[in-house]
């Protein structure tokens, strides 16, 4: 039994020079809005300008429900375009190669919503693992409904049969021939995708893919919008532990409310262990740890753990969020002077933000390991929000699912 199918209607991005296709970063990938605002600007063709249409030039300031029109605007424009090809009953092969020539696999593909599962005595085999923002789902779920369209794919990592599809999606790229399209990352990563009609081949990855327990990776706002936009499938790219690696998913604060050495105060008094930082402030070099970075200092900080065996409860971004944030600054993880910043962004970057008096606290926190990450899902338990930055990411708008063919 597989729980992946085919795409029934594929739209698959024509490709182009770099900087001008469909394919974009996710949504949720930037630190700072106006980065999306600029690739909009400059490529109006991007997924990110139907994903975003709030965050078009023209139309910054006004709500995201107001924009939708847009939206559905500038995806049938792009259609008409032909910056989409359309491709009926299809799975979708994907390659993603790092400039250093290191490669990974994915299979894009629809997945049966009815099998996610958020916690040990909800049945289902797909484990969503995060804590997520409710404002972020149902900007989604607006998205799709108006649209009729998914641009982003939920990445799902398959636990149990990871290698036999790691062989089995690099065999079918051997013997498939040229791409269907390509497209470059500003992190000079090249992404190719591949349509597979109905064959033994496709049916042979699908199986892989939708056997066994999937994990979500990233896109846990998309996985719960397909909820609860009461969707029969969801579309997502199934990858493979040897294609994946964590990186660390940092935080900024734009205001403190209060000068450092009295934050550093609280978490002393609160029990924690804080230390002076001489040299550059780097993210930690392993967990237990985290380094806080401010315009007056920098510190090294070993927050109280919880007393509690709990395989979340202990992890850095948890004691972050309930020590750091919450008890120390009284900040809500949603509170809009909280960003949470990815691992493509590196330290030298989280520094400049507050030496330019951008932000006034930076929080470097260690990546979370492999088996801290597959201890929690195997407990069913949540992962705290933005905490796991998996990389390589699935790029939006190289393959968007028409929902109304799933219907």
């Amino acid at each position: 039994m597989t729980i992946a199918h085919p795409i029934a209607r594929a739209w698959l991005t024509t490709g182009g020079r770099a900087g001008q296709t469909t394919a974009a970063q996710n949504y949720d990938e930037f630190a700072d809005d106006a980065e999306i605002t600029a690739i909009i600007a400059a490529n109006p063709a991007s997924a990110l300008a139907v994903e975003m249409p709030h965050r078009a030039p023209e139309s910054l300031g006004r709500p995201f429900a107001d924009c939708l029109p847009d939206a559905v605007a500038r995806l049938a424009t792009a259609k008409a375009d032909g910056h989409y090809a359309q491709n009926d009953d299809v799975a979708v092969v994907y390659r993603i190669t790092s400039p250093e020539g290191s490669r990974g696999y994915g299979l894009w593909t629809m997945v049966e919503t009815a099998q996610i599962s958020t916690s040990a005595d909800e049945p289902g085999l797909v484990i969503r693992n995060e804590d997520v923002f409710l404002e972020k789902v149902r900007e989604r779920v607006a998205l799709a409904q108006a649209t009729g369209h998914l641009l982003s794919p939920v990445l799902l990592l398959q636990t149990a049969r990871g290698d036999d599809l790691h062989a089995a999606l690099a065999s079918a790229i051997a013997e498939a021939g040229a791409p269907a399209a390509s497209d470059v990352d500003p992190a000079g990563r090249t992404h190719e995708i591949w349509a597979l009609g109905a064959d033994t081949t496709r049916d042979r990855l699908l199986d892989l893919a939708g056997g066994g327990e999937l994990v979500v990776a990233d896109g846990n706002h998309r996985s719960l919008a397909a909820q609860t936009a009461g969707l029969p499938r969801f579309l997502a790219v199934v990858t493979t532990p040897g294609s994946v690696a964590i990186q660390p998913y940092n935080r900024l604060v734009s205001e403190l409310g209060m000068a450092p050495a009295d934050l550093v105060a609280r978490l002393a008094a609160a029990g924690a262990t804080v230390t002076p930082l001489a040299g550059t402030t780097e993210v930690p070099n392993q967990g237990g740890v985290v380094h806080l970075y401010t315009a007056a200092g920098a510190w090294a900080v070993t927050l109280p753990t919880a007393g509690s065996d709990s395989a979340v409860d202990n992890l850095d971004h948890a004691l972050v969020e309930r020590h750091l944030l919450g008890d120390a600054l009284g900040l809500e993880p949603g509170d809009k002077r909280i960003t949470y910043v990815g691992g493509d962004y590196p330290a030298d970057w989280l520094r400049g933000e507050v030496d330019s008096g951008r932000a006034e606290l930076a929080v470097l926190i260690a990546p979370v390991t492999v088996g801290d990450f597959v201890a929690v899902n195997l407990a069913r338990q949540k992962m705290p929000r933005k905490s796991t930055w998996f990389t390589p990411k699935a790029r939006a708008g190289l393959v968007v699912a028409d929902l109304a063919a799933e219907a």
